[in-house]
């Protein structure tokens, strides 16, 4: 075998300590990956590369199958992966707020990132996923408990860009949004929009397009790369950057199937979850990096780009520290939710630690490696989701 070069800290150590023997298997073992997401997408590509890194790592002893949308889309994803109808599943947890409640907290929170001025544009996301990374994976039992209530075990993250308001008509005042229908995402997006006097309105990504070109709504609040990958280029005018902020982060990129993870070896599961990291980066720095594409398609249509005045971004920074204040609240009496205040705060204070280690992050692998080195090596793969 030659993976236990990667396996280092924690995992490696706690193994030897307990005498857990290292096993290899006689045929290769292969595992279907279900996401919902097209084949050209960003995330399949990362998904494609897992699959690659996981052979490499096993020395061929582990293989994946990518099935991009087709064996389960994203609203089926989570009882596909409890059921065993896929092995891993790219899972995005707001389609299930009643499941994965801890986790969507986390990711409701990145909205925090409208608060801090020195983070440098583009790498947000960078810093929000190790930040989550982190906190989930040595700070957050429950989570790891309503994974597990899903027969689930979660092994990565990766996050959008910043949201920003793509639009049929310039928005960029607290007035000009007044009044307006915004698509919104999430739930945190839909207390923006009501918090700044516009509408939110519910309704799939995938009717995105034709909701702007028939006027059913005046903007869709989304990420920049959404401008190629959903068609939005060919509907947009105007783009306003700068709000609402907050980055879609309830992921889990590669959801295992718990039964599935507790009948591998202790070393096929630290290489699962060193390819883990490898997506987690290449995904998230892929995103961030289509989202210059993205604006830059928009432009060559003819779309205008906009900042948002002071107004717009001061109405946006007030609604954060309130709804950052009440969020706990609301998780606590909806879902039961005890720590939301420390949870909260613990994220803003590792969002400070790695807004710095990401400053000089220039390729997917060095993020796959940095979130290796400060998160996934660190993790016992003798038990981690056992």
């Amino acid at each position: 075998m030659g993976f236990s070069k990667y396996l280092s800290g924690l995992g490696l150590s706690a193994a030897l300590a307990s005498g857990v023997a290292f096993s290899s298997t006689a045929d290769a073992q292969q595992f279907r990956f279900a996401l919902g997401f097209p084949s050209a997408s960003d995330a399949t590509i990362g998904a494609n590369l897992y699959a690659e890194k996981v052979e490499e790592y096993s020395d061929g002893e582990l293989s994946v199958r990518v099935f991009p949308l087709s064996l389960l889309n994203f609203a089926e994803t989570s009882s596909g992966v409890r059921d065993g109808i896929a092995d891993i599943g790219y899972m995005l947890t707001p389609y299930f707020p009643q499941e994965f409640p801890h986790t969507n907290l986390l990711a409701e929170a990145s909205m925090m990132l409208t608060l801090m001025e020195d983070v440098e544009w583009g790498t947000e996301s960078y810093a929000y996923t190790g930040a989550l990374l982190e906190y989930v994976m040595k700070h957050c039992p429950e989570c790891h408990e309503e994974f597990a209530r899903q027969n689930q075990v979660f092994t990565g993250t990766a996050h959008s860009p910043p949201y920003i308001l793509q639009c049929t008509s310039p928005i960029r005042t607290l007035e000009e949004v007044r009044g307006k229908r915004i698509r919104v995402g999430g739930a945190q997006w839909s207390r923006w929009a009501e918090g700044v006097g516009a509408s939110p309105v519910s309704i799939s990504v995938n009717e995105a397009f034709e909701a702007l070109t028939q006027g059913v709504v005046d903007c869709i609040a989304i990420s920049a790369p959404e401008l190629i990958n959903f068609g939005l280029v060919d509907a947009v005018t105007d783009i306003t950057m700068g709000v609402p902020g907050g980055l879609f982060a309830g992921v889990g990129t590669t959801n295992f199937n718990r039964d599935t993870w507790q009948g591998l070896s202790d070393e096929h599961r630290g290489i699962l979850l060193r390819a883990a990291a490898d997506i987690s980066g290449i995904v998230t720095y892929r995103y961030a990096q289509s989202q210059y594409e993205g604006i830059d398609q928009a432009k060559a249509k003819g779309a205008t780009i906009h900042e948002a005045a002071d107004s717009l971004t001061e109405a946006t920074r007030e609604f954060t520290r309130k709804d950052l204040d009440s969020m706990a609240e609301h998780y606590r009496q909806r879902h039961g939710v005890q720590r939301g205040e420390e949870m909260i705060s613990a994220m803003r204070e590792l969002l400070e630690k790695w807004k710095g280690l990401v400053d000089n992050i220039e390729s997917g692998e060095q993020l796959a490696q940095l979130y290796w080195d400060e998160v996934l090596s660190k993790v016992d793969p003798a038990l981690h989701g056992m």
